[in-house]
């Protein structure tokens, strides 16, 4: 009989075993094998030791607690281990309190992710599904001999189940306070979305310190961000059909993140590409909404990927800035749409500066043409071509539509760029290529701004110029845009920065995901 009682234990030890590995392989992999490879060999065991206590912890929850517990403890851990799997799954990365708040922005997407990864999140799914089965195999396997093992020492007693869970919860309170870790995956979830749940209030942003000058501006500016567009379909497909003259064509431009949020965060906030750092804290930045509001200029957002709130880390305060926001989203003809309602501003009394998000064409390419129109067993290239082509259909002709180019100015560009091949992540990468960077920037300016704004030698640009030459637009003095965010487009930019999913810190003092290399991003 305990010959027959340790192999059952020995059993359940290894069924264990192979649950706990499946549910953190990520953070096993990079926190103890590749920090030991890396001779790192002090949080290796650190974290060997962190990932030690919460298994045992984990295995004693399942052992011992009665059924309803264990049931609950189940789901407990299914659902923060899900999101750690199906990240991991998709992004061979590991997820952390900054990547978690980047992943609710990111979640109206999630209709879009799921049909394009089908086969990475069913893997997931079959994961998550063998670790429960695993656990409950541990339970039916190791419970008697535990049982049998207590009750010979301990006489007409019984475990309390109020003990167990709080001690197997200690780990989420004592880690974080404490700096030890990391957290595993059937915890962490939680203790991430407690952190944001309670974080502190978005700082305030400063005050503008410069004023424009008074009478100079142009009337109407604004800014088109298209969505998955590369600076090279660009070129191909929606250039050539481009009937405007009065336009500056900047090339292949590097984009501020090869995700669509810090991208759009980024291009929103302004940059100070000299002086960035991991401590800059970009949700202080007076905004491109507080600049234009303060040169007389009506502000408005408009969003064709939504139908309720806005997107992209738009955060209260900066939210006040806006005077109009409107969600567009309507199916595939929205950036036709949207380009109708522009084009009755363009035509309206008033300074006014509009943003704009076009559906454009992220993944999956087929979603955004007409179904009858693809065709069976075409590429992914060719079906992003497809998509492209159908949603610029008539957009450029239908926004400058009998309007006078005297006082407009327009800038047209993407949040990023793509990286198109079978099984490749087309951008969002951990480990990011030149394709997810590369964007084109148009420019619509008045006759009059033209000379000023095209450079006269080859430059190397980036989305990060926008900002200032906009405020020199808006009437600012060129040497505070140029000296406060970038160079303004007449010349190159004056340092490439692009942003990861962390783009705002998570807690005072906190650092973001930020790089600034020497060359074009991603090569």
């Amino acid at each position: 009989m305990a010959q027959k009682s340790l192999l059952r234990a020995g059993l359940g030890l290894l069924l264990f075993g192979m649950a706990y590995a499946i549910l953190n392989q990520h953070l096993l992999t990079q926190s103890i094998l590749y920090r030991a490879a890396a001779h790192d060999y002090d949080t290796a065991i650190s974290s060997l030791f962190s990932f030690g206590i919460q298994g045992l912890l984990l295995l004693v929850a399942v052992v011992i607690l009665p059924k309803s517990w264990f049931t609950g403890t189940l789901i407990f851990v299914a659902i923060s281990s899900a999101v750690n799997i199906t990240y991991g799954q998709l992004l061979n990365d590991t997820i952390d309190l900054q990547k978690m708040a980047w992943v609710l922005t990111e979640a109206r997407q999630a209709g879009n992710a799921a049909s394009e990864f089908a086969i990475p999140l069913m893997i997931a799914i079959g994961k998550l599904l063998l670790a429960i089965l695993l656990l409950w195999g541990t339970r039916r396997a190791m419970r008697q001999p535990v049982k049998d093992f207590i009750q010979a020492r301990l006489p007409r007693k019984t475990v309390s189940s109020v003990p167990v869970i709080l001690i197997a919860l200690l780990p989420s309170l004592v880690w974080p306070a404490t700096g030890f870790g990391p957290e595993a995956a059937e915890r962490n979830v939680y203790g991430y979305l407690a952190t944001l749940v309670t974080a502190e209030p978005p700082p305030k942003r400063r005050n503008i310190a410069v004023a424009p000058q008074n009478g100079v501006g142009t009337d109407k500016i604004l800014w088109i961000v298209d969505e998955s567009v590369s600076h090279e379909i660009f070129s191909e497909i929606i250039k050539p059909g481009i009937t405007e003259t009065a336009i500056v064509d900047y090339g292949k431009v590097a984009s501020m993140g090869n995700c669509s949020t810090p991208a759009n965060v980024a291009l929103r906030s302004g940059v100070n590409v000299r002086n960035v750092d991991e401590k800059t804290d970009l949700r202080t930045s007076p905004s491109i909404w507080g600049y234009a509001r303060k040169a007389g200029y009506e502000t408005t957002l408009i969003d064709g990927q939504v139908s309720g709130p806005p997107q992209n880390l738009l955060l209260a305060p900066e939210r006040k800035l806006l005077d109009n926001y409107r969600a567009m989203k309507g199916g595939l003809r929205t950036d036709f749409k949207i380009a109708q309602h522009l084009n009755g501003l363009l035509k309206s009394d008033g300074r006014k500066f509009v943003l704009v998000l076009l559906r454009g064409v992220h993944f999956q390419y087929r979603d955004h043409f007409p179904r009858e129109d693809l065709v069976a067993g075409s590429s992914i290239m060719t079906q992003y071509k497809q998509a492209v082509s159908y949603s610029k259909k008539g957009f450029f002709d239908e926004l400058f539509k009998d309007t006078d180019r005297s006082e407009i100015a327009v800038f047209y560009t993407s949040d990023h760029g793509q990286n198109i091949g079978p099984g490749l992540l087309p951008h969002c990468s951990t480990q990011p290529v030149e394709a997810e960077f590369s964007v084109p920037l148009l420019a619509f300016l008045p006759p009059g701004k033209i000379a000023d704004y095209t450079p006269q030698l080859p430059t190397s640009h980036s989305a990060s110029q926008i900002f200032p030459t906009t405020l020199q637009l808006m009437g600012y003095p060129d040497t505070y845009a140029r000296e406060e965010y970038d160079n303004d487009l007449n010349s190159s930019t004056a340092q490439y920065v692009w942003f990861g999913r962390g783009i705002f810190p998570v807690s005072d003092g906190g650092s973001i995901d930020i790089n600034k290399p020497d060359d074009f991003p991603g090569r």
